[in-house]
C-alpha cells in the first residue's frame, strides 16, 4: 500500500474520530423543560445552569449563569420559549460565578431579588458586572407569586455562603439551590466560603422540606433527590468525625490527607481530587476553630 494511500486512510480515520468526539460533546448552550412540568426549564451554559419558570404574566429567572459572561444568551433562550416579560431574576447566593453579567436582564426592567446578606456584601465590594438586588429576603421565607405560580425563597441558615436561598416550587415539588448539595459528589475543592458545622444543620432543614427533585447549579446526568442530600449529609458527618479523630490524635494535616480514606464515598464525583481539600477545610475547623 502506498504512503499516499496510507496517509489518506489515516486522514479519513482522524476525521471520523474527530466527528465522533464532537458528537459526544454536549452543546455549549441548552434549554430543557423539566420532565413532568408545564413551565419549569433548565438553561445550561457550559458548566453552569439555572432554572426559569414561565407564567402567563411573565418569567421568573434565577442566576444570570454568568461564569462572568453576559446574560444575553440566557435571555435569548427564554425568548425562544415565551414572549412573556422577564419579571424577576433571583440570585441563588453571593458568588459571582453564578450571578455576574445580569445587566441585560436589568435593561429589560427585571426586578432582582437576593438574600439581604448578598446585597450587603455586594454593596461593600461593588463588583462592576453584578447588578445590586432591588429586593431582599430578610427572614426565613419570601414568596414570589406570578401568573398563578408561587416560588418560595427559603433561607435555612449559613452553608456554602451566608446568603444561599433554597428556591422551592410547591406544586412541582422541585427545589433549585446551588453549589452545596452535590448529586453523587463530594464538596468542591477547599469548600471556600463554607460554614462548619452550620452546613450540616442547613442540610437537615432542607431534607425536612417537601420536595422530590433538586435542580443543581452545575450540570449533572440527572436531577438530585433527597437521597443525594442525605448522602451528602452523611459524607460531611463522616468526614468531620474522621478529621476530628486525627486532630485529637495529634496528626498533622499532611499525614491526615495521606492516610484518611472514606471508601464508602469512592464512587462520588471529585473524590480523588477534592477529598484532600475537603479534609483541609475540616482540619482547620477542628485544629484552629475556623
Amino acid at each position: 500500500m502506498s504512503r499516499i494511500h496510507l496517509a489518506g486512510v489515516a486522514a479519513v480515520a482522524a476525521a471520523v474520530l474527530s466527528t465522533a468526539a464532537q458528537a459526544q460533546q454536549p452543546p455549549q448552550i441548552t434549554t430543557t423543560k423539566v420532565e413532568g412540568t408545564d413551565n419549569v426549564y433548565i438553561f445550561r451554559y457550559g458548566g453552569a445552569q439555572s432554572m426559569f419558570v414561565v407564567t402567563p404574566q411573565g418569567v421568573i429567572a434565577t442566576d444570570p449563569i454568568s461564569e462572568r459572561r453576559s446574560a444575553q444568551p440566557y435571555i435569548d433562550a427564554i425568548k425562544s420559549v415565551t414572549q412573556a416579560p422577564i419579571k424577576y431574576v433571583v440570585y441563588s447566593h453571593l458568588h459571582y460565578d453564578h450571578i455576574a453579567g445580569g445587566k441585560p436582564f436589568k435593561d429589560l426592567k427585571a426586578i432582582f431579588v437576593a438574600h439581604k446578606n448578598a446585597k450587603t456584601r455586594l454593596q461593600q465590594l461593588k463588583p462592576a458586572d453584578v447588578v445590586i438586588p432591588d429586593q431582599t429576603v430578610d427572614g426565613p421565607k419570601k414568596n414570589l407569586t406570578l401568573g398563578g405560580t408561587t416560588l418560595e425563597l427559603n433561607y435555612v441558615g449559613k452553608n456554602h455562603s451566608d446568603s444561599t436561598l433554597i428556591m422551592r416550587l410547591p406544586k412541582e415539588k422541585i427545589i433549585f439551590t446551588v453549589d452545596w448539595i452535590p448529586v453523587s459528589g463530594v464538596q468542591f475543592r477547599g469548600m471556600a466560603d463554607t460554614y462548619l458545622p452550620e452546613t450540616e444543620d442547613a442540610l437537615k432543614r432542607v431534607i425536612a422540606m417537601d420536595w422530590d427533585r433538586l435542580i443543581p447549579g452545575h450540570p449533572t446526568p440527572r436531577l438530585g433527590t433527597k437521597d443525594d442530600a442525605r448522602a451528602d449529609l452523611a459524607y460531611l458527618q463522616d468526614l468531620s468525625a474522621a478529621v476530628k479523630q486525627a486532630v485529637d490524635e495529634g496528626k498533622s494535616l499532611a499525614d491526615t490527607q495521606r492516610d484518611l480514606k472514606l471508601p464508602k464515598y469512592e464512587s462520588f464525583g471529585g473524590y480523588a481530587n477534592f477529598l484532600p481539600m475537603n479534609i483541609e477545610r475540616y482540619f482547620d475547623y477542628w485544629n484552629r476553630g475556623i
